[in-house]
Parts: structure tokens; C-alpha cells; sequence
């Protein structure tokens, strides 16, 4: 029995053997034993060191080719601004007359050099109604602040001469050597009345150029796109087509945004000169309105004049506050108000809107000051279309 026991046991190893073999090694069986991987030598300290002065210069050269091209550019700009800045000032009232121009060739099927036309003499119509505002009321009551300016000068000059530290015959040394100044001076005087005739010529020039080019942008406008998407292609087209179409929708944001902040600067300053009794309180008002589309210095210009219009009727007393209050419009408007709406509009941080006001300011003046913003809010855009474009091909990849 102990023997069938051991055959059947012998049996049943061979069978197993055999099934085993049948279905081939197993895995821990076939599987070939891990290669032992060679640790990698940690980079040299002079590796370390070049690859760095390598990213540096290939960064140094690259930033250098930036400026270069910058500087180019400036270059450029300086030497065609007499055209550029005429385009420029074109394109920001075709901005603000392009929505009647639309109303009417699209509600009334008017033509739209018709259209054109009929908006450009209604936005002339607007500011010479506003110099008919301003002239009677200047003209009533401008001969008392003549009256009000001379008996304010004579009365500096009485308390001059009754001062115990001033005597009449150092006045008399003052003028004299003023008017030895002048007449030294004529040569001077006569050079600068011409640069100011050949300044007045100038703008006036650039003024008709504004006006032939608004006219033609707002008659043939709307058939640009559909050219520069047929002349450069449909891909280049579509690209030019979108960056184009948002940035005109930012230069009309920047005007609406302006006009904002100019007709609040105008309400506060006007209720101020009103309530203080200032006269030429409305003309002042609207001199306060359109000097705030110049950045700085047209707020400048229009508060001195309200303070000296203060000081001659009103006093030292009503000069003062008018002169506090537009120092604090002007402060809230230029510091809080006018970056905040920018921002919102053109999606712009105030920061940035901040710089590039004083950038702009400091090369290129007040014309400067007041392309800055637009000019970085349609660059903004471009960066955040490349962006766009540089991410969906990144994700498509």
C-alpha cells in the first residue's frame, strides 16, 4: 500500500512539472534581473558657472536689441511726428463722432460722406455754441475785473511804498533796470515773436489735417478691416482684425473716461467758484472741462486762471479757498479717481497708468501726457492677444 502511495505521489510531481511547463515560466522566472543604473555625476562648479554667464549673455543681448529697437523707434516717431501726431488726434475724434456717423447711415440710410460731413459741422457747431456761452458773460463783466485788477495793483503798490523797508527811489532803480532788460532784450523778443507765429502756423496746420482725416476716417472707416483682412490674408487678417477691433474699443473707452473725469473736475470746481461768489463762475467752468482733456498742464492753466479771477474780485480770502479746493479736485482726480476709471476701462492697473503719465509727460511734454494712456492701454492689448495666442497653440500642443 505504501508503495501505490509513493507512485501515485511520484505521478502527481511529474504532472505538475509538466503543467508547469506547458504554460511557460513564470514571471518572477522570466523576468531579467534590473540593471544597476549609474549614479550621474553632479554638474562641475565651472560647469555651473558658464552655463550662467551663458543665460546672462544671451538675456544681455536680447534686452540690448529691445532698447536698440526702442531707441529706433523714438527715432522714427521724433522724425515723422508732424504727420503722426494729426493721425493720432484723428483717430480720438473719429472715436467720439464715429456713434452719430453710425446712426446715421445705418437708422436714416444716409450716405456717409453725408454723414461725415453733417457730424463734422455739428461737432464745430457744439464748440463755437460754447464760445457764444462763454463771450457775453465775459464781456459784462470783464470790465469790472479790469476795474477790480487796477485798483488791486494800486493798492500793492501804495503798500510797497509805504513799507519802511522799500523806498520810492529803489522802485524807481527796479524799473528802470526792467526796462533796460526789455530794451537789451528786444532782439530776444523778436526772435520768440516769431517762433510763436511759426508755433500758431504750425497748429494750424495740424488742425486741417485733424479735420481732413477725421472726415475720411469717418466716411471710408468701415471698409477698412474688411480691406486688411483681403490684403493680408485670412489668417494675418483675422489676427490684425481682432487686435484692431480692441484696441479702437480701448481709444473709445480712454475718450469716455476723460470726458468722466473732466465733467466731475468741472461740476466740483464750478459749484466752488459759485458758492465763493467768483464772477465768470460758467465760463471757468467750461474752460475747467476742456482743459482736463490736457493732462497737467491744462488743469494748471485753468485753475491759476480761477484763482487770479478770485484774488482780483474776491480777495486774498475767497483765492484761498478757491485755490484749496482745486488743489484737492486735482489731487483726488489725478491720484484716485482718473487711474481707478482707467483701470476699469481699459484694464489697466493705476499703477501702470500712473507711469506712464509721468513717462510720457517727460518725453514728449503734454501731447505726451496725453497719448500715454492710450498708447499703453492698445499696447496692452496686443501683449494680451499674443499671450492668448501663445496659450491656445501651448494647449493644443
Amino acid at each position: 500500500m505504501s508503495q501505490c502511495v509513493g507512485e501515485d505521489s511520484i505521478g502527481y510531481s511529474v504532472h505538475m512539472l509538466e503543467f508547469k511547463w506547458s504554460k511557460g515560466p513564470t514571471q518572477a522566472e522570466d523576468s531579467p534581473e534590473p540593471a544597476l543604473t549609474q549614479p550621474t555625476a553632479a554638474p562641475s562648479r565651472e560647469h555651473v558657472i558658464g552655463d550662467g554667464l551663458i543665460w546672462a549673455a544671451t538675456w544681455s543681448l536680447r534686452w540690448l536689441l529691445i532698447i536698440f529697437g526702442a531707441y529706433v523707434a523714438g527715432d522714427l516717431i521724433g522724425r515723422a511726428w508732424t504727420i503722426l501726431l494729426p493721425l493720432m488726434l484723428a483717430l480720438i475724434l473719429t472715436t467720439v463722432l464715429q456713434p452719430p456717423v453710425r446712426v446715421l447711415r445705418q437708422q436714416l440710410n444716409c450716405p456717409a460722406g453725408l454723414a461725415a460731413g453733417l457730424v463734422l459741422l455739428a461737432g464745430a457747431a457744439v464748440v463755437v455754441a460754447f464760445g457764444f456761452v462763454i463771450a457775453p458773460s465775459v464781456g459784462s463783466q470783464s470790465g469790472d475785473i479790469a476795474n477790480d485788477a487796477s485798483a488791486g495793483l494800486q493798492r500793492l503798490q501804495d503798500l510797497v511804498q509805504k513799507s519802511e523797508f522799500v523806498t520810492r527811489d529803489q522802485i524807481e532803480t527796479v524799473i528802470a533796470a526792467a526796462q533796460d532788460r526789455l530794451t537789451s532784450s528786444a532782439s530776444s523778443i523778436a526772435s520768440g515773436v516769431l517762433v510763436g507765429v511759426s508755433a500758431v502756423t504750425s497748429a494750424a496746420i495740424t488742425v486741417i489735417i485733424t479735420i481732413v482725416l477725421t472726415f475720411f476716417f469717418l466716411k471710408d472707416g468701415s471698409n477698412f478691416l474688411p480691406w486688411l483682412r483681403s490684403a493680408t490674408g485670412p489668417r494675418a487678417g483675422g489676427h490684425l482684425e481682432k487686435v484692431l477691433t480692441e484696441s479702437w474699443s480701448t481709444l473709445g473707452g480712454f475718450i469716455r473716461t476723460q470726458a468722466l473725469v473732466s465733467l466731475i473736475d468741472a461740476a466740483f470746481i464750478g459749484l466752488a467758484l459759485f458758492l465763493v461768489g467768483v464772477p465768470l463762475a460758467l465760463p471757468l467752468a467750461i474752460l475747467t472741462f476742456f482743459g482736463g482733456f490736457v493732462p497737467i498742464v491744462g488743469a494748471f492753466v485753468v485753475g491759476a486762471i480761477a484763482v487770479l479771477v478770485a484774488l482780483v474780485s474776491n480777495g486774498w480770502v475767497g483765492a484761498l479757498i478757491i485755490l484749496v479746493v482745486i488743489l484737492v479736485v486735482q489731487q483726488l482726480e489725478g491720484n484716485v479717481l482718473s487711474p481707478w476709471l482707467q483701470s476699469r476701462t481699459m484694464k489697466l492697473h493705476p499703477v501702470i497708468v500712473l507711469l506712464s503719465v509721468a513717462l510720457g509727460s517727460t518725453l514728449f511734454g503734454v501731447v505726451g501726457a496725453f497719448f500715454a494712456v492710450p498708447v499703453v492701454a492698445v499696447a496692452a492689448v496686443i501683449l494680451r492677444y499674443l499671450n492668448q495666442v501663445v496659450t491656445t497653440r501651448a494647449g493644443a500642443t
